[in-house]
């Protein structure tokens, strides 16, 4: 056993932290919004198509959780801090080069490739330190984190449409490159937790730990191990992981597509553009405050234990409202919509990286966050050009099939995802009482989610008062 002392969690340097994460979060989710204000001018100087220029946000969002396996493989090497300023620059470069664009091809490239990588590197670098300055109040710290995305996206959006109407798209993309270097900025704020205090001597021990595998019994002789160190297939394994992947991928199917045609769908009929556009500044707001606030409602003694079957309650709401915007008409329902909307898109947001967290635990949660955004990547990228122009809307002339089939989709996923956790909660009330008396002879893979979950319930428990007593926190290594 080795003794080290941990600098004190859930405050302090954290909460700049989180203002850190807030930035390069919000820039990252909403960027890929917001840049729809520029598709109608882009799309008549290139004489193109919608569903071709539909694909510059699916491109732009799919390769931000197809980078999530190389950004977790940075993140562990170097730190979260390198990794966001790099982020940034990726995302200054691919707005400018954007800028000078003659074809669509070229926007794909820029914007969606590289732009898109950019924002993975912002996305998953906070999303890991995050996890590592909190934990009894990591759902408080990963809503107000979160929460960026709809404050970002309620400034970007009008924001957007005055450089538009004063410089155009080129002139505009040349300000929003500037404008992402705060990335940066919100990197340098992502000190280490613990920095060596013996360089040389941390530099050995990180040496020691590259060549040892997960059970500390032998050395990695290849570079295939450490590829495998960073997209762990062997969280196949793990039940509580495959469930949460399943409905996560539900829901990814769906949550893109309303927001990308919500103004299409609402000047269709027969609602002014400005205001048809407002919306979607109303769902932004309301997403604002909706994403703390079920951060609040997550850190509870009531909801902490069991906050799975939040995220399940999130999705049904969510896929309800979707199937509720194809039953009415007119401007006032579009807002109840929008307001209801905003309030189930926060609700998730606010609890789909916290539950895996849950699940995994601090110590597996960079290579589960990086082989889930690269799983979701797919339906990330295939939603909204399948659901929008050039597919079902096309095909059946509406766009209220779209938000059936969405809100379908999303609704199934979230009753899968009740009945599945109420399925893996007994499963380890089960196999905790055998474990207790001794009579469980199961494969120790089988475990890797309970223990994971049970530490990290019972630290969450006890580990503010434990701070605020001894002002650090012993931890003995194994």
């Amino acid at each position: 056993f080795a003794l080290l002392v941990v600098r004190p969690l859930d405050g302090g340097w954290g909460w700049v932290v989180v203002l850190g994460a807030f930035i390069s979060i919000g820039f990252s989710y909403a960027l890929p919004k917001a840049i729809t204000v520029f598709f109608h001018e882009i799309q008549e100087e290139f004489t193109i198509s919608y569903s071709d220029i539909a694909w510059i946000s699916s491109i732009m969002l799919a390769a931000m959780y197809a980078g999530g396996p190389v950004s977790s493989l940075l993140v562990t090497t170097y730190g979260s801090r390198p990794v966001v300023i790099l982020g940034g620059v990726m995302c200054w470069v691919s707005m400018v080069t954007a800028s000078f664009g003659n074809s669509i091809i070229h926007l794909y490239i820029c914007i969606g490739v590289i732009g898109g990588f950019g924002l993975s590197f912002n996305l998953n670098a906070s999303l890991t330190i995050i996890s590592k300055y909190f934990l009894a109040k990591r759902p408080l710290a990963n809503g107000i984190a979160m929460a960026g995305s709809p404050v970002f996206l309620c400034l970007l959006a009008p924001l957007n449409q005055y450089l538009l109407s004063n410089f155009g798209w080129r002139g505009s993309f040349l300000i929003l490159g500037a404008m992402l270097l705060n990335c940066c900025v919100a990197g340098s704020l992502m000190r280490p937790v613990t920095p060596p205090r013996n360089p040389s001597k941390a530099v050995s021990q990180k040496k020691l730990e590259e060549q040892t595998d997960v059970y500390g019994t032998s050395l990695k002789r290849n570079c295939m191990k450490n590829f495998r160190k960073f997209l762990d297939f062997s969280l196949f394994k793990d039940r509580g992981f495959v469930i949460y992947l399943i409905g996560s991928l539900m829901f990814f199917f769906g949550a893109y597509a309303p927001i990308v045609f919500l103004t299409a769908y609402a000047v269709k009929q027969g609602i002014e553009e400005y205001s048809a556009a407002y919306l979607l500044s109303i769902m932004g707001f309301v997403d604002m405050f909706a994403r703390p606030g079920t951060g609040l409602l997550a850190n509870t003694k009531w909801i902490r234990p069991r906050v799975q079957y939040f995220l399940s309650f999130a999705m049904v709401f969510t896929g309800s409202c979707h199937l509720m915007c194809s039953l009415g008409t007119g401007y006032v329902f579009l807002v109840v919509y929008t307001v209801l909307f905003g309030i189930g898109f926060g609700m998730m947001f606010g609890l789909i990286f916290e539950c895996l967290m849950d699940l995994m635990g601090s110590q597996r949660f960079p290579s589960a966050v990086g082989l889930v955004t690269i799983i979701e990547c797919c339906p990330m990228l295939l939603g909204p050009p399948a659901a929008g122009k050039g597919a079902l809307v096309d095909i059946t002339g509406d766009y209220k099939y779209l938000f059936i089939m969405c809100g379908s989709v999303i609704l199934t996923g979230g009753v899968f995802l009740f009945v599945m956790n109420m399925y893996n909660y007994h499963m380890l009330d089960k196999e905790r009482a055998m474990k207790e008396m001794g009579q469980n002879h199961e494969p120790k893979d089988n475990h890797d989610q309970e223990n994971a979950s049970q530490d990290d319930h019972k630290s969450a428990l006890y580990t503010s008062a434990t701070l605020k007593k001894n002002g650090s926190l012993k931890c003995a290594l194994f």
